[in-house]
């Protein structure tokens, strides 16, 4: 079964909102299919290509802030979030 993984609340709340997202992108594509497109990033990407990298590259941003850090992990949240939201928009 899946009883290696410690299942805390944030873990679960961590899952749920990755699956939200997935979801709702889903229906968004379905609703209004994209087409590739190149803004900053040096490829032409689609949103999905787009949401990949800004999970990638937040991931990323939590391990500098723990291996570099006692800082609170609020802080690179906060990064996340706007790192996400800036290149889902002009990525």
């Amino acid at each position: 079964m899946i009883a290696w993984m410690t299942w805390t609340l944030p873990t679960a709340i961590f899952f749920i909102t990755i699956g939200c997202i997935l979801f709702c992108m889903t229906v968004y594509e379905v609703r209004s299919p994209c087409v590739e497109r190149k803004g900053f990033l040096p490829i032409a990407t689609t949103r999905g290509d787009r949401l990949f990298i800004g999970l990638l590259v937040s991931a990323y941003i939590h391990l500098l802030f723990l291996g570099l850090s006692d800082m609170s992990l609020w802080i690179p949240l906060g990064i996340s979030v706007v790192w996400v939201a800036i290149a889902l928009r002009w990525g």
